[in-house]
């Protein structure tokens, strides 16, 4: 029975005296993400377009003019599609629009951008989809006529945004930039 007691006295003790100071709150911390500046060149295929690309990226072309361009550091990929156009910019349209919003589910807010670039007869729409979205961005370009192009990013990833928000903001600039540069062939 003494050592029982004993025992108790001595762990009662330490818990006691084990923790020393007052508790100090934590200040939180913000992850830095750092990318390296974007170096683009021009990606030349054989197919009715050609654009700027970062240099970071992986291209995948397949025989149908669709690309995958892949950003092993970021985890992510755009998808392209190239489709002509034949009497059916109408339903192109409304299923690349439709292909968007079908994230409004998840998505806290889509933000539509118009593009417009008369000198290469590049118009489109530019879609920065925010919240837990599987896409995080999305844009079609069109010369209204003869060409069609399509392109969504996504992560390799469950949709976080906060933790892809820094990333999503790099890629959203090469985006703009392949737009900006689009030209038909």
């Amino acid at each position: 029975m003494k050592r029982i007691i004993l025992q108790s006295l001595i762990l009662i003790s330490f818990l006691m005296f084990s923790c020393g100071g007052d508790p100090l709150p934590k200040p939180k911390g913000m992850l830095r993400l750092e990318y390296p500046k974007a170096s683009y060149s021009q990606l030349d295929t054989t197919c009715a377009y050609a654009f700027d690309i970062n240099k970071e990226t992986v291209v995948t072309l397949t025989n149908n003019c669709a690309l995958t361009l892949q950003y092993p550091k970021m985890n992510a990929s755009i998808f392209i599609t190239y489709k002509p156009v034949a009497d059916n910019l109408d339903k192109l349209l409304r299923d690349a629009q439709k292909l968007t919003y079908e994230h409004v589910a998840k998505a806290d807010n889509i933000q539509e951008q118009p593009f417009v670039n008369p000198t290469n007869k590049v118009y489109g729409m530019f879609y920065v989809v925010s919240g837990n979205a599987a896409s995080a961005s999305q844009f079609y370009v069109t010369d209204s006529t003869s060409h069609f192009l399509t392109g969504s990013l996504y992560f390799n990833t469950k949709p976080n945004y906060d933790s892809v928000l820094p990333a999503a903001k790099y890629l959203e600039e090469d985006i703009r930039k392949m737009m900006e540069t689009l030209h038909w062939k």
